[in-house]
């Protein structure tokens, strides 16, 4: 698929500031489509020809290019007029039999290394009549802009921002002292919802808003540079139950300001969505911050109980429930400072890891060596994941290295797919591997079920993890774990790892 920036780095020899500002000038020329109502089209050089790197059509008209020309070469009838653009770095206007084109050179450092086409229709279909003078004149200053290098002006925001407002959403036209020229309707019915009664056109809109902002609201204070169009900028005007962004683009000729458009859009409901959206997530994140506080109250209890018990048999149960119970809190843990129902695994095993050391019973010296990543894991699929390494580990330090040793951890994640091995240079099973199959009650070879421990991992990587589970004895001495777990797709911002 042909893109700018493959077009840019493949096609054309360009300087890779000339590529930044070209990039940048797409970013910001919708603004000049809708202004013209006109289809834009952007040539660069390529090996032996000139080719459409980008192209927009206007929101506020009709297109004339149902088809998508990024990566077609020029057409030949206009060929010794883009030429002539390069050339002499002026603007040229053409006419075929359904459009007027404008010609219009984008120059960097000194050269010029693009050239920009507007394309509008012989019968226009735009706005009203009344309004033709102030988006003709428009049109006029912004490829002049275009033409000496002032548009995009640096530091604007680019009109692919979220939030920030089209032409089609209201504009406004202004004179250098902030005095309106022209209202669009959808203009109109934005100040309008914000509690402006008054005509526009004619008043300084700086004024009129000055006199309907209340007294509990702190306003930007770029805001009045950007209602009298002195700055290019981005604010966004608040009452209590309204919001809208306004941006302001000052129009300018010969190095002077002579007017500015402004354009706004009414972000209220898309704001009091975004809020409820927050409101869910910081709902989630005390939810889970509570889970973890409750689970580690019922850790405390169980090890307090453990401690109590006469029976040795009890007091390992209560102690091996205890650690399960502190696996689950962890999890919950690192859930409560995110809002994404997922996390970073590798984070949850790092704590997993200092709880096993904490409460293994054995005082012999254990090194666990973790190779890999795990990569994000949903909650469930953590919470599960974290009881059955907790299981593997444990066992492996109580039973395999009572006397002291080392484990391996290797973690791959590929996609979906995840695969643990932990592995111990411990005593080894001698031939007493767990019972293959993965229901949790299946018996073992002479008839005894296996042990709870077993049965809860054999449980939580059939029915959580999706994946199975096998035990070997590793040569000379010791046992490797191997898990290969099938996880849920993530979303994808997820796997990457604003509506406004």
């Amino acid at each position: 698929m042909a893109t700018l920036a493959k077009i840019l780095e493949v096609d054309t020899q360009l300087s890779a500031h000339a590529r930044e500002w070209l990039q940048q000038l797409v970013g910001d020329w919708q603004i000049v489509a809708d202004i013209a109502f006109s289809d834009a089209l952007l040539y660069v050089r390529s090996a032996d020809d000139y080719v459409v790197a980008a192209q927009t059509r206007p929101a506020t008209a009709a297109t004339l290019y149902e088809l998508d020309l990024i990566g077609e070469k020029i057409e030949r009838d206009f060929e010794e007029t883009i030429q002539a653009v390069m050339l002499t770095g002026e603007q040229l206007a053409t006419q075929s039999d359904d459009s007027l084109d404008a010609w219009v050179p984008v120059p960097c450092d000194g050269s010029v290394v693009a050239v920009m086409r507007i394309s509008r229709a012989l019968v226009p279909d735009r706005v009203p009549l009344a309004s033709h003078e102030c988006y003709d004149r428009a049109t006029v200053v912004l490829l002049d802009m275009i033409e000496h290098g002032v548009f995009p002006i640096d530091g604007a925001p680019s009109s692919y921002r979220h939030g920030a407002p089209r032409v089609v959403d209201g504009v406004l036209f202004m004179n250098g002292d902030g005095v309106v020229q022209y209202a669009s309707p959808n203009a109109v019915s934005v100040f309008r919802t914000y509690g402006i009664d008054e005509p526009l056109v004619g008043n300084v809109l700086g004024e009129l808003v000055a006199n309907h902002i209340e007294t509990s609201v702190v306003p930007d204070e770029t805001l009045p540079v950007v209602l009298l169009g002195k700055a290019a900028w981005l604010v966004e005007l608040e009452s209590r139950d309204i919001v809208i962004t306004l941006r302001a683009v000052p129009l300018i000729e010969e190095k002077k300001r002579v007017g500015a458009m402004l354009l706004c859009r009414d972000i209220t409901r898309a704001r009091l969505s975004e809020r409820e959206i927050m409101s869910k997530d910081a709902t989630i994140k005390e939810i889970n911050h509570r889970v973890k506080n409750n689970l580690q109250t019922v850790s405390a209890l169980l090890r307090m109980q453990a401690r109590r018990a006469n029976n040795e048999q009890t007091r390992s149960a209560l102690a091996a429930a205890q650690r399960r119970v502190e696996m689950i809190a962890i999890v919950h843990e690192k859930l409560s400072q995110t809002i994404d129902e997922v996390t970073p695994f590798d984070d949850v095993f790092g704590s997993l890891l200092s709880t096993v050391r904490d409460v293994a019973v054995t005082d012999a010296a254990v090194e666990i060596s973790v190779v890999g990543s795990f990569g994000l894991v949903r909650a469930d699929e953590a919470t599960a994941l974290a009881v059955v390494l907790n299981e593997i580990i444990s066992n492996a330090i109580e039973h395999g290295l009572s006397k002291g040793g080392k484990i391996y951890v290797r973690a791959q994640r590929q996609g979906t797919k995840l695969v643990v091995e932990v592995e111990d240079n411990g005593e080894g099973m001698h031939g007493k591997a767990p019972t293959p199959g993965i229901s949790s009650l299946e018996p073992s070879a002479d008839g005894a079920s296996s042990g709870l421990g077993t049965k809860i991992v054999r449980t939580l990587v059939a029915s959580d993890l999706h994946g199975k589970i096998s035990w070997t004895d590793v040569r000379p001495h010791g046992t490797r774990v191997r898990i290969e777990a099938n996880l849920e797709a993530l979303d994808t911002q997820h796997d990457a790892v604003e509506s406004l």
